[in-house]
């Protein structure tokens, strides 16, 4: 008899592998750990992924839901080819970092007759959207950043392309804009460039999965994205911008 594969599970298998990755690793992880989480015999589990290679590789490339799922006709996902994660990761960050508003802004830079009201709304805008990228990404993130370290050719894309060219972008802009006089760095450059982008994905990626309450009893469930996004850009404007009259 053909087992039937109900159709909405394969997205809470791919949560439960994102959940069980960000817990526990790449190496430490394993299938049976999956397989508990959604409360389903191992053997079941084989029914919608091969592995846990192609577990990980499922979370990586659909937890965040940028990609339609595979139909049950295409279950299970197979065991990525050697790279295959790599190769995703990469084209996953081309694709962000060739349209962010940091790239325009370095591409084709304001004139000198732009206000300081510009300046200061270019600056915002580069900010907010970065932590906007980073939010819509946010599971892969965490599950790259943790896993990363175990799997080297992971760790080459996302260590290098993934977050040093932010830090080296945002560093270029604020250099620019620190010689054409219209910031004043509170650090050397490298190091608020970096600070930006840490800050960035502390709260955009990285808050969600604290299990500590946040302020006023909140939880990590309620942190309002946009809002802690216009904070990072207030603090930064305000510490390297004069105040708008």
């Amino acid at each position: 008899m053909v087992r039937t594969i109900p159709p909405d599970r394969f997205p809470a298998v791919v949560a439960a592998a994102a959940q069980v990755f960000i817990a526990h690793g790449y190496q430490r992880a394993q299938v049976q750990d999956v397989a508990d989480a959604l409360g389903l015999a191992k053997g079941t589990l084989y029914g919608y992924a091969q592995g846990k290679a192609a577990l990980f590789a499922a979370a990586v490339r659909f937890a965040d839901g940028h990609e339609p799922l595979p139909v049950p006709a295409d279950l299970p996902v197979p065991a990525p080819a050697d790279g295959e994660v790599a190769a995703l990761v990469a084209g996953r960050l081309g694709g962000e970092l060739a349209d962010l508003k940091l790239a325009g802004a370095l591409l084709d830079p304001l004139t000198d007759g732009a206000t300081p009201a510009d300046l200061r709304a270019e600056f915002t805008g580069i900010v907010t959207d970065l932590y906007a990228r980073l939010a819509r990404h946010r599971l892969a993130i965490k599950l790259v950043d943790r896993c990363a370290p175990e799997l080297p050719d992971l760790a080459e894309v996302w260590f290098g392309a993934g977050r040093r060219a932010n830090v080296s972008g945002i560093e270029e802009y604020l250099v620019r804009r620190q010689q054409a006089g219209t910031v004043s760095l509170p650090g050397p450059a490298p190091l608020v460039a970096r600070t930006i982008v840490e800050l960035c994905a502390l709260w955009a990626v990285h808050c969600h999965f604290d299990p500590a309450p946040g302020p006023s009893g909140s939880t990590p469930d309620v942190i309002d994205d946009a809002a802690v996004a216009a904070m990072i850009a207030e603090i930064f404007a305000r510490a390297t911008t004069s105040p708008l009259s």
